[in-house]
């Protein structure tokens, strides 16, 4: 499974937008709600599920949208299924590390 991610450094803390490489540039709607997964937020490279797991361990603030991304961080203790919400089938998490 490949991820697409964006790093940037917010605040002295890294941010990480990340999603389910199949998911890149596609728009999902619910009502009146549109969540583009564009490649300008989420596109900056791909990566495998092993570069994935390191940069979910390390940001600090999380933007994630897609089954195997969620999947994979609530499996690492990041996140947990109730915070998880769904547009059209597809699941987004934001994760914010104390």
């Amino acid at each position: 499974m490949q991820f697409s991610v964006k790093v940037t450094n917010y605040q002295n803390d890294f941010m990480l937008n990340i999603c389910d490489a199949h998911l890149l540039g596609k728009n999902v709607a619910k009502d009146d709600f549109t969540l583009n997964i564009s490649k300008s937020f989420y596109g900056q490279r791909i990566v495998e599920r092993d570069e994935a797991k390191d940069l979910l361990q390390k940001c600090s603030t999380i933007n994630m949208v897609g089954k195997e991304t969620i999947s994979l961080s609530v499996s690492l203790g990041i996140g947990s299924h109730q915070g998880i919400k769904e547009i059209d089938g597809v699941p987004f998490l934001i994760v914010f590390k104390m």
